[in-house]
């Protein structure tokens, strides 16, 4: 489907070769050999580091903005659309509650409607954006078996970087401070 759409819409298509790195190539191997014909062996996903970068903005004039990047999952079925690139699942923004960008299990998170669901806590319950990220990311999202996890800044700049895994790799920086850099718990 790729590419058709760059055909139909004029872009240069090149040999599968030029995107060929030995990185990415044995990463592929040792998935392979891992799963050994198991598409459902999840192995892989508990060993592996993933590359999912989220950022998230406050203006002078107080609106909100998020966006997510997925690392993906070398491997990945056919077809599969992680939780990224839908609105609600890992991104969501609204000036009258928060911000979100997740990581994670996409599945559950597109289940669970993680990213609005935080921000809809924050508007509709009057949580805190850190009291509704732990509820979701501790207690609603393990529920179904997923893991991962977020970060959030609501429109008074309070942040919230709240994960359910060994480690999440994350930053913020606000006006006047020092760079506040974290990998693990």
């Amino acid at each position: 489907g790729a590419e058709k759409f760059a055909r139909e819409n004029g872009l240069e298509i090149v040999d599968p070769s030029y995107f060929y790195t030995k990185d990415r190539y044995k990463s592929l191997q040792d998935i392979l050999k891992d799963n050994e014909g198991d598409s459902r062996n999840k192995r892989w996903l508990e060993d592996r580091k993933f590359g999912t970068v989220g950022v998230l903005a406050l203006d002078r004039s107080g609106n909100l903005a998020a966006g997510t990047s997925t690392g993906g999952i070398t491997n990945k079925k056919y077809g599969r659309i992680g939780d990224t690139p839908i609105i609600g699942a890992g991104t969501y923004a609204d000036n009258q509650s928060c911000a979100v960008s997740s990581t994670g299990h996409g599945e559950y998170f597109i289940r669970k409607v993680v990213a609005y669901d935080i921000a809809a806590k924050v508007k509709y319950t009057g949580m805190t954006v850190q009291e509704a990220c732990e509820q979701v990311i501790f207690e609603e999202l393990p529920a179904i078996g997923g893991s991962g996890g977020v970060i959030a800044l609501d429109r008074k700049g309070n942040i919230a970087m709240v994960f359910n895994t060994e480690g999440m790799y994350r930053a913020f920086r606000q006006e006047g401070k020092e760079i506040h850099i974290s990998f693990y718990k």
